[in-house]
C-alpha cells in the first residue's frame, strides 16, 4: 500500500471521537508523523488543514501499513487513549527472524506554551519497549490528560531482506486490551549514505552546556570545563544531529575574539616566535570528530564531520593590535601553518576547516563587519585574510581549508569582489531569492552555498520544518543552516516560549546525560531520507523533471516559481536598505509557502517510493511515471 493510502488509513484509525464523543474504553490510536496529537486526543490546531483536520479514531480499523526503503526509518505517532486514566503497558513487536529491523519507542513530552495556554508535543524521551506508566503521565502532570503519545521509529538497515513484515502494538490497561497490527513493506531500494543536502545546526560556545546540565555540572565541579564530561556532551550533540542526517556547528569565539580553550590549541610567544605549545584540549575535542570515531556506535557508522569552524578571528592567532604590521602576518602564518601540518599528519583531510568571521562593527569589538557585511570598504579585510590564508598554507595541501562568509546585504557585489577568495557562502535566502543568475555563476566556479534561517516554533504546523530545506533543494544549492538549535526556553517543559532556537532538548531530567530529539528533528530527518532517495533516482532520470514533479505536488508550482523578480531596491546601495524593505520586497512572493497542508509531504513521499519500487521492476517503469 502506498504512503498516501497509508495516510488515509491512519486518518481512519484516528478521529471520529472528535465528532461522536470520546470512547470509554482504553484504545490505541495511530497518526501520521505530521498529525501531532495533544494530551486530550485532539490534533494540534496548526496541523488541521486541507481536509485532514483532525485524524480519526475508528475501532474497526486496526492496521498500520507502512513502506520504507532500506537504510532508513519509517515513523508514526501512537497514542495510548485511556479516558478515565490509570496504569497501562505498551508493547511494540515487529516480527523479523533476522532481528535486523528494530523498533525505537519515544515518549512525547507535551510543552505548555504560556502565550496561548496550550500544549504542544515536541521533545521525545527514549523509553524501553515494552513500556509501563499511567495516564495522566506522572512527569508531565497534565490535569485531565486522556492520551499519552509516543513517537515510533522503525529502523530498516540496508542488510534487511526486502518483503512484507508483520507485527503488533499491544496496549493493556487493567482488564482491557487494544491491539493494532503493523505491516511494513521493505523495498529493494537502499537510501544512499551521503546526504544530498546538508542540514546544519548551529550553536555558540559551550557555557550553555553547564546551564542545561546543572546536575552533571555540580557533580563534576571545577573539572566540568576541562574534564571528559564536557567533551562527552559535545560529542553527544554531534551524534544526535549526525544520526538525524544533519551536522552540528559550534563557534568557539566571541564577538570580541576571545576563544574558548576547548576550541583552539594553546599558543605561546609573539611575532615570529609565536607557535603552538599544546594540542591537548583541541585534540580531545576534535580528534573523534575528524576521524569519525565519535560516531562508531551509531547506525550510520563512523564518518568524519563535513564542516567545522576554525578558531581564527581578528584576535586569534594574531592580536588585532598589530593589524597591517609584519608581526600580524608572522603570527598568523606560523600558527595556521602549524595547524595545517598537524591536521595533515593526523590524516584529517575529509573535514572542511572554515575560516569565518562572526563580528559586526556595532558590537564594538572590531572596526569592520565580518558577518553580513554591509559596507563595501570592509571587503578589503576579506581580501587581506584571503591572502594571509593562502600564504600560510603549503601548495597542494590535502587539508581542506575554506573561507566562509555569511552574507546578506552585499552578497551580489561580494560574489564578484571576493571571487576566488571566499568559496563558501551562507546566504540570506530572502536576498538570494532574486539572484538565480548570480547563484548559477558561483556554483559553476565550485563555491559552496547554503541558506540560513531559524527553526519554526512548536506551535507552527508540523511541516513548517521542511520549508527552508525544501527551498534549498529546489534551488539546487548545497545546504541549509538553522542558526541556533540548542537553546531551549528557560523552562521548556512547563513554560515554553515556542522553542524557536531549540531542536534538541537536554535529557538530564530524564536520566540522559546528553540531548534528546524533537518531533521537528525527526520530521526533518525523514525528509532528508526522501531527498537522498531522489538523489539516487537523479543518477538515472532527469533531476530537473523530478524537481518539477515535486513542486507540482507541493502546491501546483514549478521550480522557477520559487524565485522572485528582482525588486527595485536591489539597485540601490546596500547602505540604503532596511530589514523592513527586504520584507516588503519578498512578501508578495511568499504565497507558494503559505497554506500548505500539514501532511503535504506524504503524497510526495508516496511518489518517491513509487519510483524507488520501480528501480527493482516491482512497479510501473520509472520513465513512464516521470513522464506523467
Amino acid at each position: 500500500m502506498t504512503s498516501d493510502v497509508f495516510l488515509l488509513r491512519l486518518c481512519s484509525v484516528a478521529c471520529l471521537a472528535l465528532f461522536t464523543g470520546k470512547a470509554s474504553a482504553a484504545d490505541l490510536v495511530a497518526y501520521s508523523e505530521y498529525l501531532r496529537p495533544d494530551p486530550f486526543g485532539q490534533i494540534v490546531a496548526s496541523d488541521r488543514s486541507g481536509g485532514n483536520s483532525h485524524g480519526e479514531r475508528d475501532a474497526k480499523t486496526k492496521v498500520i501499513e507502512l513502506r520504507a526503503a532500506r537504510n532508513g526509518y519509517a515513523s508514526f505517532h501512537l497514542a495510548v487513549h485511556i479516558p478515565n486514566g490509570g496504569a497501562y503497558s505498551l508493547l511494540l513487536d515487529l516480527r523479523d527472524a533476522s532481528r535486523r529491523i528494530q523498533v525505537d519507542l519515544f515518549k512525547t513530552w507535551f510543552h505548555f506554551r504560556d502565550s496561548d495556554e496550550k500544549y504542544y508535543p515536541d521533545a521525545l524521551i527514549p523509553v524501553l519497549n515494552p513500556y509501563q506508566s499511567e495516564v495522566p503521565d506522572p512527569e508531565n502532570r497534565i490535569k485531565g490528560q486522556t492520551d499519552q503519545v509516543f513517537w515510533v521509529d522503525i529502523w530498516v538497515p540496508k542488510e534487511a531482506k526486502p518483503g512484507l513484515y508483520q507485527g503488533n502494538a499491544v496496549l493493556k490497561a487493567g482488564r482491557e486490551q487494544s491491539l493494532l497490527k503493523i505491516q511494513l513493506k521493505v523495498l529493494q531500494a537502499i537510501i544512499p549514505e551521503e546526504d544530498a543536502l546538508i542540514i546544519d545546526h548551529n550553536s555558540y560556545g559551550t557555557s550553555w552546556l553547564a546551564e542545561l546540565y546543572p546536575k552533571l555540572r555540580q557533580a563534576q565541579g571545577q573539572n566540568f570545563f576541562d574534564g571528559d564530561a564536557l567533551f562527552n556532551l559535545i560529542h553527544a550533540y554531534h551524534r544526535l544531529f549526525y544520526e538525524h542526517h544533519g551536522t552540528f556547528h559550534q563557534l568557539g569565539y566571541g564577538h570580541a575574539g576571545k576563544v574558548g580553550p576547548e576550541f583552539a590549541p594553546v599558543l605561546d610567544g609573539w611575532g615570529r616566535n609565536k607557535h603552538i605549545i599544546s594540542w591537548d584540549a583541541f585534540d580531545r575535542h576534535y580528534a573523534p570528530l575528524f576521524d569519525g570515531s565519535a560516531f562508531a556506535q551509531t547506525r550510520r557508522g563512523p564518518k568524519p564531520i563535513p564542516f567545522v569552524y576554525l578558531p581564527i578571528n581578528p584576535e586569534w592567532p594574531a592580536s588585532f593590535l598589530w593589524w597591517g604590521e609584519p608581526g600580524y602576518e608572522a603570527e598568523f602564518s606560523n600558527v595556521v601553518g602549524e595547524m595545517e601540518k598537524h591536521f595533515r599528519e593526523k590524516g584529517w583531510i575529509q573535514t572542511r576547516f572554515e575560516m569565518f568571521f562572526n563580528q559586526k562593527k556595532r558590537y564594538k569589538g572590531f572596526p569592520w563587519d565580518g558577518d553580513e557585511t554591509r559596507f563595501s570598504k570592509d571587503d578589503s579585510f576579506f581580501l587581506e585574510y584571503g591572502r594571509l590564508l593562502k600564504n600560510a598554507l603549503p601548495a597542494g595541501t590535502p587539508v581542506k581549508f575554506i573561507f566562509r562568509s555569511d552574507s546578506s546585504w552585499r552578497m551580489e557585489q561580494q560574489f564578484q569582489s571576493l571571487a576566488g577568495v571566499v568559496n563558501f557562502w551562507v546566504a540570506s535566502g530572502d536576498i538570494l531569492s532574486w539572484l538565480p543568475d548570480a547563484l548559477r555563476k558561483i556554483k559553476q566556479r565550485g563555491d559552496i552555498v547554503w541558506i540560513y534561517s531559524g527553526p519554526p516554533p512548536i506551535n507552527a504546523k508540523s511541516s513548517a520544518i521542511l520549508e527552508n530545506p525544501l527551498r534549498a533543494w529546489i534551488w539546487n544549492i548545497d545546504g541549509y543552516i538553522h542558526w541556533l538549535t540548542v537553546s531551549p526556553s528557560s523552562d521548556p517543559w512547563f513554560h515554553s516560549r515556542g522553542e524557536e532556537t531549540c531542536l534538541a532538548f537536554p535529557g538530564e531530567r530524564f536520566g540522559v546525560n546528553g540531548p534528546i530529539p524533537s518531533i521537528r528533528l525527526k520530521i526533518q530527518r525523514n525528509f532528508i531520507q526522501d531527498i537522498n532517495l531522489i538523489k539516487l533516482l537523479e543518477a538515472r532520470y532527469s533531476p530537473d523533471k523530478l524537481r518539477r514533479e515535486v513542486t507540482a505536488r507541493v502546491n501546483g508550482t514549478e521550480p522557477k516559481d520559487w524565485w522572485i523578480s528582482r525588486p527595485a531596491m536591489a539597485d540601490l546601495p546596500a547602505e540604503e536598505w532596511s530589514n523592513s524593505g527586504i520584507e516588503e520586497a519578498v512578501a508578495p512572493y511568499r504565497r507558494p509557502y503559505q497554506n500548505w497542508d500539514a501532511q503535504f509531504w506524504l503524497k510526495i513521499r508516496a511518489y518517491i517510493l513509487d519510483l524507488a519500487e520501480g528501480i527493482s521492476g516491482a512497479d510501473t517503469p520509472i520513465r513512464e511515471r516521470v513522464k506523467k
